[in-house]
């Protein structure tokens, strides 16, 4: 269990603990303690000394509005999603900038890999997305950076999580490769939406999971992914006959 708690002007007090209550309730456990990253930055500023090593690193002197000029500049329109850094301070900060974050400097290789729910992907991070940050402006870890740390400390082999974070898999595997860590097995699954198609989130005002009746709540959310119908009358017969099915769907 990791509660990335990275980004710390964001966290909201007492958050973790609503979390950590929510899957009890749902009869969900974890291996071990659980780790929070607000308390792993000296494991962050290590990676980020190896990179930086390698010449791997780059502070970067440009403010979102120079870039989006940049790319607007290059391509006559700005691009929907990503906004490709075009590597302004690559060969050195301009003379009176001074850094207000640090850039991955990404290799022109095409990082390709296989998703068990998305088939077969690849992405070319250099001319997708460009250098991207690992330190931002306001010296907080990016999380690109701390998941990609994390995950090998923790052993991680499997990743399931939503499709809005397909897109992050090339750059977590690029920095992978160059810190020399694993790359976990992914499998990225479509999102639960609302009627006008919003990823169903705090953000979009969509309600709290509902702990009063676990069994419904966890049916509901093994129906939404098209497995089929389960009989199971309690938490601990739901657990045992959808981690069988489970496996037994993803893992022949």
């Amino acid at each position: 269990m990791r509660i990335e708690d990275i980004d710390t002007p964001r966290s909201v007090a007492g958050a973790d603990k609503l979390i950590l209550q929510q899957l009890s309730a749902l009869g969900m456990t974890w291996d071990g303690d659980v780790w929070y990253q607000s308390e792993r930055l000296a494991a962050y500023e290590h990676a980020f000394e190896t990179l930086q090593a390698k010449g791997l690193v780059y502070p970067c002197g440009c403010t979102r509005r120079e870039i989006a000029d940049s790319v607007l500049a290059a391509h006559g329109r700005l691009p929907d999603g990503e906004r490709p850094y075009p590597g302004t301070c690559r060969d050195g900060l301009a003379p009176g900038r001074k850094p207000k974050s640090w850039r991955f400097r990404v290799m022109p290789d095409t990082v390709r890999f296989h998703d068990r729910w998305c088939g077969d992907q690849a992405q070319c991070v250099a001319e997708q997305v460009g250098d991207f940050v690992i330190r931002r402006a306001d010296g907080i870890w990016a999380y690109q950076l701390a998941v990609v740390v994390d995950d090998a400390e923790q052993g991680i082999t499997d990743i399931v999580r939503g499709q809005d974070l397909l897109s992050s898999t090339a750059r977590q595997r690029a920095l992978a490769q160059a810190l020399e860590l694993p790359t976990p097995s992914v499998m990225h699954l479509p999102l639960v939406t609302d009627d006008q198609g919003l990823k169903l989130s705090k953000q979009n005002g969509a309600p709290a999971i509902d702990t009063n009746n676990p069994l419904k709540t966890l049916v509901s959310a093994w129906q939404y992914l098209g497995l089929g119908d389960l009989s199971a009358s309690n938490l601990e017969q739901f657990w045992g006959e959808a981690t069988a099915r489970w496996a037994g769907h993803f893992y022949e």
